[in-house]
């Protein structure tokens, strides 16, 4: 069991740690490229569903989408990656979402296949669809969706996972842990036979232009830019600031520290130590030394994040509104 600590106790660094913004600049040529089919294929298509990772529900859903996409077709908002959040303010990020605009919000984990939201969302998105005004697709049986969002929230996963639930049919989609797999708009995948459910894959679309460092940097965090882009030492060095800010020190045992730390090259140092992580360098002199290979520690370290070994998290926490927070919540 984690010793608890006190974060009271500590004077733990009170601002996001500065980033350069050309670090968390990335629109490679095939966002762009995508957008475009994206927006080219919108008149045969009954609805859209936005994915998006629940750990930030209110931080980096693009913009973009909004004014192009979402706000011309029914729109069902997905935030995937449930289990690695915090289950108890699921009710109050859904609350807050209806009260800015957003109708119909969805909570999935694409890899189980029992999960609750994954069951309710054919049945919402044929209803949705029904009760909608089709347009030019009035006449068509099928029904088509496109299913859009940043980089790496699970969109090829929850297609696999609808397609294997509704269908019995294994994947068809390639998936990674790495931003940027889907790098253009797909043919259509079928999902459902009753109703003939259809859906396009699209690539992740971030914004051309990070306007605010932390959100970047919870977008990197969350692997929604790659990590070398970034940095990982950078990228480890956020999660440190706050995890402290918001005291979570579960990072103090999987580090190997005595207590909690606000130094980044101290965590990743003694991290070193406790996971074996050392590179051989050699002298001046010729002389072979083993030294710590902090930027794979700092890998470790994201890693554990995204894994939840670090424990349940919501990094958008400081975002809920104040009177409906709940600071227990990462006890």
């Amino acid at each position: 069991m984690a010793t608890k600590f006190d974060v009271a106790a500590y004077s733990f660094r009170k601002k996001c740690p500065y980033v350069s913004k050309d670090l968390l600049h990335w629109f490679p040529g095939h966002m762009n490229k995508g957008l475009k089919q994206m927006q080219r294929k919108l008149k045969s298509v009954d609805c859209v569903i936005e994915v998006h990772d629940a750990r930030i529900p209110f931080t980096g859903r693009n913009p973009i989408f909004t004014n192009t996409l979402t706000g011309a077709k029914p729109h069902i908002l997905v935030l995937n990656k449930k289990d690695l959040t915090i289950r108890s303010l699921l009710p109050k990020i859904k609350d807050q979402l209806t009260s800015e605009g957003v109708q119909n919000v969805i909570f999935t984990n694409s890899k189980d296949q029992h999960c609750r939201g994954l069951k309710s969302l054919r049945p919402r998105l044929v209803d949705i669809i029904k009760n909608s005004n089709r347009y030019n697709r009035s006449e068509e049986l099928d029904y088509s969706v496109m299913i859009i969002g940043v980089p790496n929230v699970g969109k090829s996963s929850l297609i696999n996972m609808l397609r294997s639930r509704n269908m019995n049919i294994k994947h068809a989609l390639p998936v990674g842990a790495v931003a940027g797999i889907t790098r253009s708009v797909m043919t259509k995948i079928r999902i459902n036979n009753d109703p003939k459910i259809f859906m396009l894959d699209t690539p992740g679309i971030l914004e051309p232009s990070v306007s605010d460092i932390e959100m970047g940097l919870k977008l990197a965090l969350c692997a929604s830019l790659q990590d070398h882009l970034v940095g990982e030492e950078i990228i480890a060095d956020y999660l440190l600031y706050w995890l402290n800010k918001h005291g979570s020190f579960k990072y103090v045992d999987f580090m190997g520290l005595e207590e909690p730390c606000d130094d980044i090259n101290k965590v990743l140092v003694t991290g070193s130590i406790k996971l074996n992580r050392v590179r051989r360098t050699r002298d001046f002199d010729g002389r072979i030394r083993e030294v710590p290979d902090v930027v794979e520690v700092a890998r470790t370290m994201i890693r554990a994040f995204r894994t939840g070994e670090l424990g349940k998290i919501l990094l958008d926490i400081d975002l809920l509104k104040r009177d409906d927070r709940q600071e227990n919540a990462l006890a």
